[in-house]
Formats: C-alpha cells, structure tokens, sequence
C-alpha cells in the first residue's frame, strides 16, 4: 500500500506531485458546484420573471451552448498555452462569468420599476452563465487530462477517480447554497431571491481569482503525454474517417440523448417536486419544525422546507426540492461509485444498455404518476444515469487509436442535447404536467439502451478491453 501511495502522486523523475494533484482536484469542485447551481435555477426565472418551463430552459440552453462553441476552441488553445496558463485563462473566464452577475441583477431590479423588460433581465443572466461555462470548458479540458499525467501511469485511473470525488462533492453542495439564496424569504414570507441570487457567484468570482493566484505561484509542470496505443502509425487504416466507424457515429448520437435527459430531469427536478409529489401529514411538519428549532446553527437552513398549498395540505417548498436535488445528486455519486465495480464484473455494453432499460422503467413510471413511487423513481434516475457519460464514451472512441483524439472532440460536442431536448420536455410539461414531461427522457433513455446492447455489432467486437475502460476515466467522467 505504501509502494501504491508513493507512485501515485510520483514522476518519472521522482518529484512529488501531490500538492499538484490537490489544487487540480479543486476544479473538479468548483465546476461541480457551478453546475449544481445551474440545475436548481430555472424556477427561480420561472416565478421571478413570469417564465413557462420551457422558457426557463433556455438557462440550460445557455450553458450547454458556452461548452459546445468552445470545446474545440479550447482544447486547440489549451495546448497553445499549456497546462497552467490555459487553468489561469479558465478561471479568469468564470471569474469574469460570477462577477457578471453583479450588474445583471441590477439590471434585474429595474424590471419592478417597469424601465426594463423582463427578457432583457433573462438574457443578462444567461449571458453570466454562457461566460461562466465557457471558462468551465477550459478548465475541463485541460484537467481532466492532466490528473492522469501528475503520477504514475499505472494509477491515472485512480488518480482522476479521486479527483472526480471532488466533483460529486461539488454537484452535492450547488444545490444547498443554490437553495439559501435563489429561494430565500424575509420575515413576511416574500422572495427576496432576485436580489440575493448574485451572491454565491460573487463568491465564486472571489474564489476562482484566488486559485488563479495560487496557481499563477504553484508549480504545475508541463508533462508531455504518449501515444499508448500506435495503432494507425504504419496501416492503410489510418486514411479512413472516423466516419466510417458506426459505433462512433452512434456514440454521438447515444451521447446526446443521454445529456439531454439528463440535463431536463436535473433543471425540472424541483419543478416535479413542488408540483408533483403528494401532500405530506401534518404531524411530519411538526417534526420538521422541531428539528430546525433543535438544530442550532442549522436551523435557518431547515426551515421552510415545506409549506401549505391551497387545499391546507403540506407541499415541498421551492427550497425544499432544491435541497433534496443534493439527495438526488448523492445517489448519482453512490451510482457512479458502485457502477465502477460492476464494469469490472459486467462488459460496458451490457451494463449500459441494463441501466439504459431500468431508466426507461423509472422515468415510465414518473409518467403515470404513481405518488410516492414515481417520487422514488425520479431518485432512481440519478442514480441509473451515472456511468452513462463516460461509458458512452469508452465506447464510442474504442478502436479508433490515435484518430480518438479527434473523435473525443466530437462526443463532448454532443452535450449539445442538453441545450436542446430540455426545451422540448418544458413545452410537454407546459401542455400537460410535468409528470408528463418525462417522456422527453423516457425515449432518449431508450436509444442509449440501444446503443448498448448493438455495441458489438456496430463495433464487430464482443466487449471493450480494460485498456479502453481506461480510457473512458482520462477522458469524460465529469458529467
């Protein structure tokens, strides 16, 4: 075990990269935390801004967008600049992005005073979150690699598991801070959420130039990589297209659908809560009312966490499912955990295509509006989604040698869906419910099934190698 440590932070020269590695992983929780935010705001502009569902999807729309244009951007200016300045450019983007929020919230607060209108407001905002995910699509790209590099090449694996820790830690919390300021009240019960929502991203502003100074000190070596697999270098292959692959062609597709249920079932999550999920009895009002009293410095925060709808019934509040989203993004963790011991039991395509089926089932059942079931199984989703991005992509890119470098570029392209489909699943949702609106991801679920169980037929092979499961760990575990 010792030996395991020792080379696991360790260079081929024998310098100790540990602190490296730390201040790396701290990205990992930072875009975490940012996306979590983002999931948990579309009904705050919905209640605030007098927006349908699927006008509040274009708060996804704006963010998926900042990391499609800038994928290929800053993967070519990341390796202009290197590992450490293109961090520094990273975090001076999302800085720029949180800092932004200052004067859209000002903006904002013209909108009561009639001399602004509120789509202007809306776009103010969007605008900082474009900004902001465009900084993330820097950071993601350059760090996602580089924790494969900062050791031993035998522990890259380990090493960005570890550091995808970070992540779900992240994804945990953006949904509680997201809670204390977009849903907050004042002492007559009012929302005082627009004129506190630029606060956490102030904070973000703040913390991602201390990073940017930190790192701008640290040492972050440059660490040249190599090509494991020289597959192409000397065979008539090497002139084909990727296109001509189906496996990768599908990976893409596969990989679309799968962002794009991910990103509706994430932004209508408290939607659903607040509008779906059954009255609750008195007596577990009571009891939540006790425990915030009892809970010392955690009370303000457990407080409010239901209320009473017109019937005199007790509802989840806005800032209760905002809080439970945090339970939704923990069985996401405890999915991605788990699933990584499956994949070395279960062959990626079948695991994919199982998962793909039971998320089919969970989302049917949120459809036919079942109660406290389809409550459940909207947590089920999270958790059934989580080995989904990354094994897509081990999948898409198998085979393909030093051409997966460009064919990478193209399945992180593909989040797109999550820019898109929410819309759709908000306009179903606005004609009906939003029970009803899951069948948006209901049928996306279905073709990532798909794409599972064909994988050997499209791929003529009959399971992914270890080698490419590796791959998949170096490459895309951050959605």
């Amino acid at each position: 075990m010792a030996t395991i440590r020792s080379a696991l932070f360790t260079s081929a020269d024998g310098k100790n990269l540990a602190f490296t590695f730390t201040l790396v992983s701290s990205l990992f929780l930072l875009w975490g935390f940012c996306n979590g935010m983002i999931d948990v705001m579309d009904k705050h502009f919905q209640e605030e801004l007098g927006l349908s569902k699927a006008q509040s999807a274009w708060v996804q729309f704006a963010h998926y967008l900042g990391y499609f244009l800038m994928s290929l951007p800053a993967g070519w200016l990341a390796t202009k600049l290197g590992y450490k300045r293109g961090i520094i450019t990273g975090l001076l983007i999302v800085a720029a992005g949180g800092l932004w929020f200052l004067p859209a919230t000002r903006i904002n607060d013209l909108v009561h005073t009639g001399r602004v209108a509120p789509a202007l407001a809306f776009v103010a905002f969007l605008a900082g979150v474009c900004i902001i995910a465009t900084g993330l699509t820097f950071l993601e790209t350059i760090a996602n690699p580089y924790t494969t590099v900062l050791g031993d090449k035998r522990y890259a694996a380990t090493r960005i598991n570890l550091a995808q820790s970070a992540n779900g830690i992240g994804w945990i919390l953006g949904p509680i801070v997201g809670s204390l300021y977009f849903y907050s009240k004042d002492a007559h019960g009012r929302s005082t959420g627009s004129q506190t929502l630029y606060i956490p991203y102030l904070g973000v502003a703040a913390t991602v130039l201390v990073l940017a100074a930190v790192f701008a000190f640290a040492d972050v070596p440059e660490i040249k990589t190599e090509d494991d697999y020289h597959r192409d270098d000397a065979t008539p292959a090497a002139s084909h297209s990727i296109w001509s692959h189906p496996h990768f062609v599908l990976a893409i597709a596969a990989q679309f659908f799968y962002v794009a249920a991910q990103a509706g079932i994430f932004s209508f999550f408290i939607n659903y809560m607040t509008s779906e999920a059954p009255p609750v009895s008195s007596s577990w009002g009571a009891a939540m009312n006790r425990l915030a009293a009892n809970a010392g410095p955690l009370g303000g925060w457990l407080q409010g966490w239901l209320e009473a709808n017109p019937q005199g019934g007790l509802v989840v509040s806005n800032k209760g499912a905002s809080n439970l989203a945090s339970l939704g993004f923990v069985c996401f963790l405890i999915g991605r955990f788990t699933g990584a011991g499956l994949l070395k039991r279960i062959p990626a395509h079948k695991l994919l295509g199982m998962y793909g089926l039971l998320n089919v089932a969970a989302t049917l059942l949120v459809f036919c509006k079942l109660g406290w079931t389809s409550v459940t199984c909207v947590f089920l989703s999270y958790f059934f989604m989580s080995i989904m991005f990354p094994t897509i992509f081990a999948l898409g890119i198998f085979g393909l040698g030093a051409r997966a470098k460009k064919a990478s570029a193209f399945i992180v392209m593909a989040i797109m869906g999550g820019a898109i489909l929410p819309k759709l699943m908000g306009y179903v949702a606005d004609k009906f419910d939003m029970s009803r609106g899951f069948i948006v991801p209901m049928f996306c679920f279905a073709f990532v099934a798909f794409y599972g169980f064909r994988w050997p037929a499209l791929s003529r092979a009959p399971a992914l190698p270890r080698a490419e499961s590796v791959a998949s760990a170096r490459t895309g575990l951050s959605h």
